[in-house]
């Protein structure tokens, strides 16, 4: 897998965010986007999710030397954001079994529900976690999802010391053979990363 961005910019409302960025990424490069808040950081990854288009510039997709279709980069994203929102309505269970009936999951869901510290609250709606808890929740679908490229967006918001440990086991267990993008600007969220993007170079 590969990603590349060809002089990507963005403006809203009629101010440039960002201007111009080329960068490009494989399998086991692991990318921090830095920079102050409002600087681009969260439009950046959302440009590389496919979510947002580019005023200018273009990202390409690539997969055995294959460019992939716009349907078909969502089966090769994982992502977990602020503006990701769970289906609180649900129990973990249930949050799960739906999650993954779209993409396929690299452990079982009880698996994961014990890797993330949760045993014995998958029948609780997700509406009644704590805010540390829906953080484990995001993480999971995002980081147990069996895809090539995983983006990342303030991963330790809300953790405690316990959770940002988890993070790290994470990282360390399964971003192996993945292109794993960060936006943040803790240290300790990208200590790993051996790729950086300045978004301040690019005003």
């Amino acid at each position: 897998m590969k990603l590349s961005l060809q002089d990507i910019s963005k403006q809203y409302d009629k101010r440039w965010i960002f201007k111009g960025i080329s960068a490009e990424f494989q399998l086991n490069d692991q990318v921090v986007f830095l920079g102050d808040n409002g600087s681009g950081k969260s439009t950046l990854l959302q440009i590389c999710s496919g979510y947002l288009s580019p005023h200018d510039g273009s990202i390409t997709f690539t997969l055995n030397d294959n460019v992939l279709k716009k349907e078909e980069v969502f089966q090769s994203i994982a992502i977990s954001a602020p503006y990701v929102e769970l289906i609180e309505e649900m129990t973990l269970s249930e949050f799960f079994k739906f999650h993954f009936s779209f993409k396929k999951s690299l452990i079982s869901i009880p698996e994961i529900i014990e890797y993330i510290g949760l045993a014995g609250n998958e029948d609780m709606l997700i509406e009644n976690y704590s805010s540390g808890m829906k953080q484990r929740v995001s993480l999971a679908q995002a980081f147990f999802s069996d895809t090539p490229i995983l983006l990342l967006d303030e991963p330790c918001s809300n953790l405690d010391e316990k959770g940002f440990e988890l993070y790290a086991r994470l990282l360390d267990q399964y971003t192996n053979n993945r292109i794993v993008i960060v936006a943040s600007n803790d240290a300790k969220e990208y200590a790993s990363c051996n790729k950086k993007v300045r978004l301040l170079d690019y005003k």
